[in-house]
């Protein structure tokens, strides 16, 4: 048996016997987690053990987990300072800037996979031009090289952790004012000109291990006229072509408006997988959720790309990991 294509969200702090039904259909492959899913962490580890006894193979589980004010689970995990302040440490020492990005990607990592999470969406790759709200200071910096080389010490860190690290927004979201939340962004820049800034991070990034990216619902009509996430000409011509990216390609969530321009649940879904994404999320909408898996009933998920983005290796206990106290030591210094 296969994993399918989609991933779901749930309501609340356990799984309801609606949603038990919903992730045991074959089109699901995962599951993504919010904080209203999280009260303690004893109960996060009942509720993705739960999850993890509905199928075989198991379900993914993850969750945005970037740190700053993406941080989904908060008592009795660390808090993870906004990326912005690890490029502002790169500023003063690059050294010691790119430790912390390498200790902040373990501790996530080992955090998550201790509480039965695989991965983050993580790390945010955009530039930050000073223009995107939505962005803001979830980006590393306005330098595409530094943020390679703070993500690449996140993924790096994070791989030791035994978590895959998901690159996001791609090919960028930072230079436009819109949020693709709740509005449909246009980037009127040229190929180029994106080529020489925002591509940067992610041609770095996909030689050195990053299992997944996730591309934004930002149109960008001097290349395409559809958001990246729906265009062919982004996922499969520069994406896999051009970039060489052979991992795991994540819709952004499918409920959001930067996606309405594709039409509705269902035909946003066939439109980002025939694009080129492999997984697509559905988030905040259960009443679509049965449609658009009946749907996609007989899709299925790459078995070696999903495998990628599993939670792997023996975990230390925590009390008993000396690399993961120095590395919370460490964040833990840095003003959050």
């Amino acid at each position: 048996m296969t994993l399918g294509p989609v991933m779901l969200d749930a309501a609340g702090l356990r799984l309801t016997a609606e949603e038990k039904e919903l992730l045991r259909h074959p089109a699901v492959g995962g599951v993504i987690l919010f904080a209203r899913n999280f009260q303690s962490p004893k109960q996060l580890i009942a509720l993705t053990t739960e999850i993890r006894a509905l199928r075989r193979p198991e379900l993914l589980i993850a969750v945005d987990h970037e740190g700053g004010r993406v941080q989904r689970f908060q008592e009795g995990f660390t808090r993870i300072p906004p990326m912005r302040l690890l490029g502002e440490r790169w500023e003063a020492d690059t050294a010691q800037a790119r430790a912390l990005a390498e200790a902040t990607g373990y501790v996530v990592a080992v955090e998550l996979r201790t509480h039965g999470v695989d991965f983050s969406f993580a790390p945010v790759l955009d530039v930050d031009f000073g223009s995107s709200s939505i962005i803001g200071d979830r980006a590393f910096s306005d330098e595409p090289a530094v943020i390679a080389a703070l993500a690449g010490a996140f993924v790096a860190g994070s791989t030791a952790g035994g978590a895959a690290s998901v690159g996001k927004h791609f090919p960028g979201h930072g230079y436009v004012k819109a949020d693709s939340h709740v509005d449909v962004p246009v980037d009127e820049r040229k190929l180029d000109e994106i080529e020489a800034a925002d591509l940067l991070p992610y041609r770095d990034l996909i030689g050195r291990g990053l299992g997944g990216i996730m591309p934004a619902h930002v149109i960008y009509p001097k290349i395409d006229k559809r958001p990246a996430g729906f265009s062919p000409m982004w996922l499969k011509d520069v994406l896999r072509g051009r970039l060489g990216f052979g991992g795991m390609i994540f819709s952004d969530d499918l409920s959001m408006e930067g996606a309405s321009v594709a039409g509705g649940p269902r035909e946003r879904a066939l439109a980002a997988l025939e694009a080129g994404c492999d997984m697509v999320l559905l988030c905040n909408a259960p009443q679509s959720a049965a449609g658009l898996l009946e749907a996609l009933k007989d899709r299925a998920l790459d078995p070696r790309r999903a495998e990628r983005m599993r939670g792997r290796g023996a975990l230390k206990p925590l009390g008993s990991d000396t690399r993961y106290a120095s590395a919370v030591a460490a964040i833990q210094g840095v003003s959050v």
